[in-house]
């Protein structure tokens, strides 16, 4: 009816008009009965000054909140530092206990003299000052410790007490005991294990003096948070208790027969090498060759005149049929562990090496925490302080790095360094928040970026097997994932409740395995984001390695021993042949066989996955690191001597 269904518009009254007067009123007392607020109109000025007021406000409340930025910065540094600290008097008390289990072995076997001299010499430990502590560790270019510390310092000296002094057995000669002007658990075991290690006055001499002096230059060059988190005397704690097998460093013995508890040329180590029980600690063992080598007796016989320090606490049935102690022992389920019977075609068959022998020696100058080595065998990088090196293996001869790649801070170890499988892309880790991403397909390699998180410390890194993401175990215990194609982190693994040490990726990219200093090893299923298991252990975790066959998990551990877990079942190998912390592990590629590297610097290799010894050779420090080429026919170790060594495999 209407044009375009429009209706007609009101009519309007005139403007002026009474009717829009009362219009207006009208409008105005329906507004204000429905609360409609009126519009409040400000000067210029009167803006000016509340914009002025809003921004005073708002500067106060930022410099409110930097300070408080930078309060939380300043309490997050003096935590760290005092958990620096923690750990540090955490490695002392371990080195007390050690030291404390050495005395109570040596002391039995001294003159009553010399026992009274050890009393005294301990007495004078315990009444130690903190201020002569303080002096002391003011000398070293050290803070001071903190009261707390002085506490638990004061605690340390307690584990002196309460060592048995027993009789000394009759018909032994003993050298005069000199234990000079220094006090303290070390000087005197220092002392003691060079009385029993020499056989005249000027040989103890000499080899006190050998030691001190290595000692010395250890605790100068490896004096870093690394060695307190990872082993507290872990890399080159060297004291004349060490016992130097007449085997030289580098060379192998035959493989051995297939027998638990016969290892491989084993006249040749003499007294050297011995086999030491699941439940004798290193420093024990050791302490225990040196007094038989003090008194002219091989640890053979000193084992069978006392047998309770062959295998302490281990019944007859887990000794060998030839007597010897067994190595390597099955654990059921149900917790009985049983000497293995190796069979005969153990060391047997295609894939098993005979022997190693070593071609390189690569003289990096700083203690080589970190190796690997290439695809193509011909370039291995070594990881120190501050750089990683490069080294053309391909040819014979000498050997000096062909780049040096400067990363992270000068005073900062490398904890861990891999390549990706094109070879052109290199990813070094370590003690800093960042992580390097080399590329080394430029004539000079270049840090092409940074991957930064906000844990102060990389343990140890794993490639994903298309090359897409990496892995990094963090020293808050965290598992970062990161996108290295947009270089971005992409997810967190929380679980461990100290540092993750220690990480490996099943072959298909599907499963994860990491070990910590929290006592566990945990499977993480990367396709869903979760922990599938957990594997609680009595001793920290330092090294894992898994088997590519998919079936087997090695574990090294700071108790000295390797254990080899099925995936799946509950049954698993404990091998028995390190005598201190396992550093590090690697499987072959092709999985029938792995090798340990450990504190005592010994490196073995062993058959997957009942732990037959196929090799070992024995280097001159604490053997940090290992890795094996992809065809199986390299081995290269990083040791606290500031070297690596490449072997050859001999099949």
């Amino acid at each position: 009816m209407f044009p375009q269904n429009r209706p007609p518009a009101p009519l309007q009254p005139p403007p002026g008009s009474s009717a829009s007067v009362v219009a207006a009123a009208a409008a105005a007392a329906a507004a204000a009965a429905s609360g409609t607020p009126q519009s409040l109109k400000l000067t210029y000025p009167e803006t000016l000054d509340r914009i002025k007021e809003e921004f005073q406000f708002l500067q106060t409340q930022y410099h409110s909140l930097k300070l408080e930025c930078e309060k939380l910065a300043t309490e997050k540094t003096e935590i760290q530092r005092h958990y620096v600290m923690v750990r540090k008097t955490h490695a002392h008390t371990e080195i007390a206990k050690r030291l404390n289990v050495i005395c109570a072995q040596l002391i039995p076997f001294l003159s009553q003299e010399h026992q009274q001299q050890v009393v005294q010499a301990m007495e004078r430990a315990k009444q130690v000052t903190m201020g002569e502590l303080n002096a002391s560790i003011g000398v070293r270019g050290l803070p001071p410790l903190p009261h707390s510390q002085q506490l638990h310092a004061q605690h340390l000296s307690q584990h002196a007490q309460g060592l048995p002094v027993g009789p000394h057995p009759s018909g032994l000669p003993h050298p005069s005991l000199a234990l000079g002007g220094g006090s303290g658990l070390l000087a005197l075991s220092g002392a003691l294990g060079a009385q029993l290690a020499a056989k005249d006055e000027r040989a103890h001499l000499e080899a006190a003096a050998a030691a001190s002096a290595a000692a010395a230059e250890h605790h100068r060059d490896e004096h870093s948070s690394f060695f307190y988190l990872i082993s507290p005397p872990a890399l080159g704690l060297r004291n004349p208790l060490a016992v130097q097998g007449a085997y030289p460093p580098g060379a192998f013995g035959l493989p051995p027969p297939g027998v638990n508890g016969d290892l491989p040329g084993t006249a040749g180590y003499g007294s050297g090498l011995h086999l030491v029980s699941p439940q004798m600690n290193g420093a024990a063992a050791a302490a225990a060759a040196a007094a038989a080598a003090g008194y002219g007796r091989s640890p053979v016989g000193y084992e069978s005149q006392h047998p309770h320090m062959r295998v302490p606490g281990l019944p007859a049935s887990l000794q060998t049929a030839s007597g010897k102690p067994a190595y390597s022992f099955h654990v059921s389920a149900d917790g009985q562990m049983q000497p293995v019977p190796f069979p005969p075609d153990a060391l047997l068959g295609p894939g098993i090496p005979r022997h190693a022998r070593q071609i390189h020696t690569l003289n990096h100058g700083e203690v080589v925490c970190a190796v690997t080595i290439s695809t193509s065998t011909r370039h291995v990088y070594t990881g120190g302080k501050g750089c990683v090196k490069v080294w053309d293996i391909s040819q014979p001869g000498s050997k000096s790095p062909m780049a040096q790649l400067d990363c992270l801070n000068r005073d900062n170890y490398i904890r861990s360094c891999k390549l990706l499988s094109d070879g052109r892309t290199l990813i070094v880790g370590g003690e800093a928040s960042t992580l390097s991403i080399w590329d080394l397909a430029t004539p000079t390699p270049r840090i092409k970026a940074e991957l930064t998180s906000s844990a102060p410390a990389c343990y140890a890194l794993a490639i994903s097997p298309d090359n897409k993401v990496c892995f990094s175990c963090c020293s808050d215990g965290n598992i970062v994932v990161w996108d290295l194609h947009n270089q971005t982190l992409v997810r967190q693994f929380q679980g461990h409740t100290d540092g993750a040490s220690c990480i490996d990726i099943s072959n298909d990219g599907t499963k994860l395995w990491t070990g910590g200093l929290d006592n566990t090893v945990r499977c993480w299923d990367l396709r869903e984001g979760r922990q599938l298991q957990q594997h609680d252990f009595t001793s920290q975790i330092f090294s894992l390695g898994y088997c590519p066959t998919g079936e087997w998990l090695a574990v090294g551990m700071e108790s000295s021993n390797v254990e080899v877990l099925h995936v799946s079942k509950p049954d698993k190998y404990q091998l028995h042949l390190h005598e201190s912390c396992v550093l590090s592990l690697k499987f072959a590629y092709c999985g029938k066989w792995f090798v340990s590297t450990g504190k005592d610097n010994l490196l073995n290799a062993w058959r997957t996955p009942y732990g037959s010894s196929i090799f070992q050779s024995k280097e001159s420090s604490s053997v940090l690191s290992c890795d094996i080429s992809p065809d199986d026919q390299f081995i290269v170790t990083g040791s606290g001597d500031k070297k690596a060594t490449v072997y050859e495999v001999i099949y």
